[in-house]
């Protein structure tokens, strides 16, 4: 019976090639697109999944706010991780490591810069972190000083083999060589820390101020069933005792200004997606948008439904005789459901295989634009296959219930006399399918241009500096005298100017420090950046009042130049210059005199607002060159300033990127977004065009008869064609009216996470709506147009 039952399913498909095509092709495109999204999704949501230990692993986090300012880190102060350890029953362990700053080692007569991917580490990270050793003992691997633990890929690079322990690395940053005791296997992309190298962090100090801060993340491993609300009120609890008892602050000031500390655990698996702090130890995700391309996936896949459902009801007259005649032979309306399940379900089938085929060729490309290393291999093929089946059989039977349902309701008396309704009219609930599909359609239109204007908008805002022509020069801090390449770069025919420091508008180098306005004011939270005397006119910035630095004054070496908002912020009014700032405490007080206040410029992402900023003139030991340049002939400057560079540092890596690059680099994650969504909103149109061509074609081919009785009359092409279309126009403004107000909700919320942000425009809503109705227009006229210009006399002589 059931082979019977897809075999004249087949059957009936073939015999109607082109509702067979559309079907399948939507079908196709929809599942493929649901399917690299749901590759993206799922690798989002698995990161740091890979350690065992998964579920017990929890980060220490830190809130800090002070003098109204609430700012949240990733870290904690050193004597966290004591007090976990030896007061906490609840943890079995933790661990402390922090970011290796200017690491350079010694490959051949080659100098090798690995900084973002080595770590100071605590000898029982193994016990936390599934890092599985090749070779080496996990548990003595880090327990001596000047020992480090190298991954796989990085054994090859320096050695061209793995079996290294035991060998050296010589550290130029100390000139101290390493031993390697270890050889780890390269760590997960899914990881929210990358570790190439592990260094031993040596003792540390458990008795440091509890008010201090470090650069120190904080792991626990907890205990089963560890209670977490309980453990963070002890941890919090022994954090204001700590504070009461420092001898660098006033605890009870402290508080009565409504300041506090505040430590909290995040699970490990929550940090890519729902952590956003300061000092990550890496570039973490969005949850964001992981529910957004969750949700287009599914709009995705049901848009793709609704066009089965519409075009298997719209053949409806087509097929009502066969449903009549099969009722009058005896067949029941059970078989017949049953019948039209099985058409729905090969034409999933199809569907499904084509859609892999799809996807795993368009892999490649979701990859660049995502920015992801997704691949299909036998681990995938574990959960794809049983996923890729039940979405077979659960589109398949809800595609396909509708016309089950509907066509084998139909009374056979009524179908032989031919009072069955045909045509697209009578189909209210097909109605409401375009309705739903071309709402869906509209709003990614919508959001599309929303997410396009805004990152236009970033693109082309002033920030408050010049960012284009700009050159930045790394590795200048591994100089003996970068003093003196500065100055031979400064003579090169071409180059405007130039700066030594880390702290650019672009870089993520920020230094948080407290600064008391006055003698006796309260300490404010302010960026404390250290730049040269340069630095203002190379990055292109403006002085509002006084003057910026100059080595003309020696007095200048006890200046500070502050931004616009930190002399609001400090009441300085319209007079701030020769006004006092304090720094330090204890007897490492220093005080400075205000020089100058620059505009204010954005050293952060778009996403917040300026913050207040001092400068202050002094060296800076991780310093980058900055060069402003001014030529039409830039690859001779720069083989100019990489000879320069050669002769002055001939053993280092002549490394450089440029500024505006740099800025595009903080709108990355935007940027892929906004061409995915431009990608899915495209082929979100086709699908629903698909399905607008098939029921066009039907219809017209319903009222095949009528039309020509009308050119026989003297109806022109134009009017028949307004005619076919009408009906299908007005769905599709009905559509613009229920997706705008919507898009404009979701689309404005989203934009609230910009402190900068371009408002949505009216012309975006009508552009959007014009272009839907145009596409649907055009998409409908190639169908009503056949109709309308057939031979009449062929559509009188086949009749019905």
């Amino acid at each position: 019976m059931i082979r019977n039952y897809f075999k004249t399913a087949l059957r009936s498909l073939l015999k109607n090639k082109g509702f067979t095509f559309i079907n399948i092709l939507g079908l196709a495109l929809g599942l493929a697109i649901c399917l690299l999204i749901t590759f993206y999704v799922i690798d989002e949501l698995s990161y740091d999944r890979y350690n065992t230990k998964h579920e017990r692993i929890y980060r220490v986090n830190t809130d800090l706010k002070f003098s109204g300012t609430l700012t949240e880190y990733a870290t904690t102060a050193i004597p966290v991780a004591n007090v976990l350890k030896t007061e906490c029953p609840e943890v079995e362990t933790a661990v402390r490591i922090t970011p290796a700053l200017n690491i350079r080692f010694k490959k051949g007569d080659e100098i090798v810069r690995e900084d973002g991917a080595t770590f100071y580490s605590e000898p029982n990270i193994f016990d936390v972190f599934t890092l599985p050793l090749l070779s080496g003992d996990p548990k003595t691997a880090l327990k001596e000083p000047n020992t480090v633990v190298i991954a796989e890929s990085m054994a090859k690079k320096y050695f061209n083999h793995t079996n290294v322990v035991g060998q050296t690395l010589f550290l130029v940053t100390s000139g101290t060589s390493l031993k390697i005791t270890g050889v780890m296997k390269d760590i997960p992309v899914q990881s929210h820390f990358k570790a190439n190298f592990l260094l031993a962090a040596g003792p540390i100090d458990n008795n440091a101020p509890w008010n201090r801060l470090t650069a120190f993340a904080t792991y626990a491993l907890l205990k089963p069933n560890a209670n977490i609300n309980r453990l963070e009120s002890k941890l919090n609890a022994a954090m204001q005792e700590g504070l009461k008892g420092s001898s660098t602050m006033n605890y009870s000031k402290f508080t009565a200004g409504g300041n506090y500390f505040k430590l909290s655990l995040m699970p490990v698996t929550d940090i890519h997606l729902k952590s956003n702090r300061v000092m990550e130890l890496g570039a973490n995700g969005n949850s964001q948008y992981v529910y957004i391309f969750a949700a287009v996936a599914v709009f995705i896949l049901l848009l793709a439904c609704i066009n089965f459902m519409n075009l298997s009801t719209a053949r409806s007259a087509n097929r009502a005789r066969e449903v009549g005649v099969r009722k009058v032979l005896g067949s029941s309306r059970i078989h017949l459901i049953f019948q039209f399940l099985a058409e729905s379900l090969i034409v999933t089938f199809a569907a499904a295989i084509i859609a892999v085929l799809v996807a795993w060729a368009l892999l490649p490309l979701f990859n660049h634009l995502s920015n992801k290393q997704l691949v299909i291999n036998t681990q995938t093929a574990t959960w794809l296959l049983p996923a890729l089946l039940s979405i077979v059989i659960i589109v398949g039977v809800l595609a396909g219930s509708y016309p089950a349902f509907f066509l084998s309701a139909f009374q056979p008396i009524n179908v032989l006399k031919g009072k069955i309704s045909t045509g697209f009219k009578g189909g209210a609930f097909r109605s409401m399918l375009v309705v739903f599909q071309f709402s869906i359609s509209i709003f990614l239109v919508i959001g599309t241009l929303v997410i396009y204007n805004q990152l236009n908008y970033i693109q082309n805002k002033d920030l408050g500096f010049n960012r284009n022509q700009v050159l930045i020069l790394n590795n200048v801090n591994t100089l003996e005298h970068p003093e003196l390449l500065k100055q031979h770069i400064k003579q090169l025919p071409g180059v405007a100017n130039a700066t030594l420091t880390s702290f650019l508008p672009t870089a993520n180098n920020k230094v948080l420090n407290y600064v008391s306005p006055g003698e006796k004011k309260e300490g404010q939270s302010t960026q404390f950046w250290k730049i040269d005397e340069d630095y203002i006119n190379t990055m292109g910035m403006q002085i509002k009042t006084g003057r910026g630095f100059s080595g003309e004054f020696k007095t200048d070496s006890t200046a500070m130049v502050i931004n616009e908002t930190a002399a609001k912020v400090f009441g300085y009014g319209d007079n701030p210059i020769d006004k006092t700032i304090t720094t330090g405490t204890g007897d490492n007080i220093k005080k400075y005199h205000v020089i100058g206040v620059v505009k204010d410029f954005n050293f952060s992402s778009l996403r917040d607002n300026v913050t207040p900023l001092v400068m202050t003139l002094d060296n800076d030991w991780l310093a980058r060159l900055s060069i402003r340049v001014n030529t039409h002939n830039l690859p001779a400057l720069m083989a100019q300033i990489e000879k320069t560079w050669k002769t002055i540092a001939s053993n280092e890596h002549f490394d450089y990127s440029f500024m505006d690059a740099d800025f595009d680099a903080l709108y990355r994650t935007e940027q892929r977004m906004g061409q995915l969504f431009i990608t899915f909103t495209g082929l979100a149109i086709i699908i629903a065009c698909l399905g607008l061509f098939g029921l066009t074609a039907y219809a017209a081919e319903q009222r095949n008869r009528e039309i020509g009785i009308r050119k026989v009359l003297g109806a022109s092409i134009t009017g028949i064609v307004s005619m076919l279309s009408k009906d299908f126009i007005k769905l599709v403004i009905v559509s613009f009216v229920i997706a705008t107000p919507l898009a404009w909700i979701i689309m404005n919320k989203w934009l609230q996470g910009f402190a900068y942000r371009q408002n949505i425009n009216w012309w975006v809503l009508i552009l959007a709506g014009t272009g839907a109705v145009l596409i649907a227009f055009a998409t409908i006229s190639l169908q009503s147009f056949r109709a309308a210009t057939a031979n009449p006399v062929e559509s009188l002589r086949s009749g019905d």
